[in-house]
């Protein structure tokens, strides 16, 4: 509980893993978004990115997964902000064409939510992004260039920069099982790859979003929960949204994991650290039978103790 009396919890979809209820564009933001009308919220970035929407509100704090699990373990703090200066890393492989697009979006951004962006910086060497879906049915990928990445970050934190976001471009690969609701979204396995390495190196707020060449709109009906990323050419505004009120990292002041009063994770898959490290300082943890996903790690499987609820709805009754 914080010092305030509210009570805090944490909503984690794993990315990459096929969550039936968070495994596409922001589809947990519904849950999330009802969740907090009770306590303040950890997500992260995956539970409320939507492409030019974004599940965030006021009662949420946006952290990437690198800083959660450091968060679970103890090693650091999350001190509540708002109104975050942002920095934005172009790879030098976006054509001058799409990254008009991201400017005039940024331009949109800051003019509609007054949100401070202080600049960008384009890399020096193109970043190579490759992705695929593995035997196991994750999204994973390649990196070529991850220390381009870095280096173009520093320049931004020197201008003052209090967040960083990342825009790489990205090969065209259509995912038909994607867009009908079944399957992987094949890109969110090297997006984490990204954020992870940002936030270890520079231990500041961060997120990425996929630049991709072909910026035509779509005009097929897909299935409704990946559908904001269908109707624009630029995923760039969820994370402006979400970095504006991402928590600072430090290492004494702001909540720690000693304030958590629960955690919620998909059915079957608790085998990250947030379970184990809940589990051990005697977090309450629950997994929601509603949301599957290609893993198959259980409690009964991993022998922890966590409350088994068929759905979200279950949970939010339980927390009245």
């Amino acid at each position: 509980m914080l010092s305030n009396g509210d009570k805090l919890g944490a909503f984690i979809v794993p990315t990459g893993v096929g969550a039936s209820i968070g495994g596409f564009a922001g589809d947990a933001s519904r849950w999330a978004r009802e969740l907090s009308k009770k306590c303040k919220l950890i997500v992260n970035p995956n539970v409320v990115n939507a492409a030019c929407f974004s599940g965030i509100n006021e009662n949420m704090y946006y952290v990437e997964g690198y800083t959660l699990d450091n968060f679970f373990r103890g090693n650091c703090c999350l001190l509540p902000s708002r109104d975050n200066k942002i920095g934005i890393v172009f790879d030098k492989s976006i054509s001058q064409s799409v990254l008009n697009i991201h400017l005039n979006t940024i331009n949109a951004v800051k003019t509609v939510y007054g949100i401070n962006i202080i600049g960008y910086e384009i890399t020096e060497k193109p970043v190579n992004v490759s992705f695929f879906i593995n035997e196991s049915e994750i999204s994973m990928g390649n990196v070529g260039n991850l220390e381009t990445i870095k280096l173009s970050s520093e320049k931004l934190i020197k201008q003052g920069a209090e967040a960083i976001a990342i825009v790489c471009a990205f090969p065209e690969e259509e995912s038909e099982d994607y867009s009908n609701g079944i399957g992987v979204d094949p890109v969110g396995g090297v997006e984490a790859i990204i954020s992870h390495y940002i936030s270890k190196e520079l231990k500041i707020p961060c997120a990425h979003s996929p630049a991709f060449e072909n910026i035509e709109i779509s005009t097929e009906i897909v299935d409704a929960r990946c559908s904001a990323e269908y109707i624009t050419p630029t995923f760039l505004p969820c994370i402006l949204i979400g970095l504006n009120q991402a928590p600072k990292i430090t290492k004494k002041d702001g909540i720690t994991i000693n304030d958590l009063d629960f955690l919620v994770m998909p059915y079957n898959s608790l085998g990250g650290i947030p379970v184990f490290e809940a589990e051990k300082r005697n977090i309450p943890i629950y997994a929601i039978k509603e949301n599957s996903t290609v893993l198959d790690v259980t409690s009964y499987k991993l022998n922890c103790n966590v409350h088994n609820l068929y759905s979200y709805s279950d949970l939010i009754e339980i927390l009245n």
